[in-house]
């Protein structure tokens, strides 16, 4: 029963937001008692935790699925971008954003986890694109890494709009592809570009 209150919460949440979404609306969706959820989690910032901790195994879920397709550097970061746009979809403010405003100690303690997955995945990603000769061997990769960290944190973290984030964001990563990349890059870049405006 615990595991399915995490994922009905992650999912409310997700959708609704971490402030507004009660413990009366959890017990409501899932026509089980307050009383329940409280058996479980004492209060609803353990909930959120959970939630939050939940939330990131199914990007770090996400993110090994994208890899393992074996698509090209700049073809699977367009492929984690289009799962992530998927999965966050009912989302009508951004999760990061509701978080750091409404709990930022969570935020903070999640913030750890996120620093890490992110540049271990950034780093990846632009080791693949030189070694496939569709990013610039003269790269400095962590100062790539963190450009790009920086870049898409600042979004996520500014902006409430969940829709305008994953605008931004989109902006970010052409933007990122545009500045490593070689002349085959471009042309990859460009390909993957009219791919996601179809």
């Amino acid at each position: 029963m615990k595991e399915k209150i995490i994922a009905k919460a992650g999912e409310m949440f997700l959708k609704l937001g971490f402030k507004s979404i009660t413990m009366d609306d959890i017990a409501g969706e899932m026509c089980i008692s307050k009383k329940t959820i409280y058996k479980y989690f004492c209060n609803k910032e353990i909930l959120v935790e959970e939630s939050v901790q939940l939330l990131h195994k199914e990007v770090h879920k996400l993110i090994e699925e994208a890899i393992s397709k074996n698509f090209n550097a700049i073809a699977e970061n367009f492929e984690i971008r289009r799962m992530f746009a998927e999965m966050f979809k009912s989302s009508d403010t951004s999760p990061i954003y509701q978080l750091k405003k409404h709990y930022p100690e969570i935020y903070h303690n999640a913030l750890k986890f996120q620093i890490e997955e992110c540049e271990f995945c950034f780093r990846q990603n632009i080791e693949k694109g030189i070694e496939q000769k569709l990013y610039r061997s003269d790269l400095n990769v962590e100062v790539y890494v963190k450009f790009y960290y920086y870049l898409i944190f600042s979004i996520n973290e500014n902006t409430p709009s969940e829709a305008e984030a994953e605008t931004l964001e989109f902006e970010a990563l052409e933007y990122h592809t545009r500045a490593m990349a070689t002349a085959d890059g471009i042309i990859e870049l460009e390909k993957q570009l009219k791919n996601v405006n179809i």
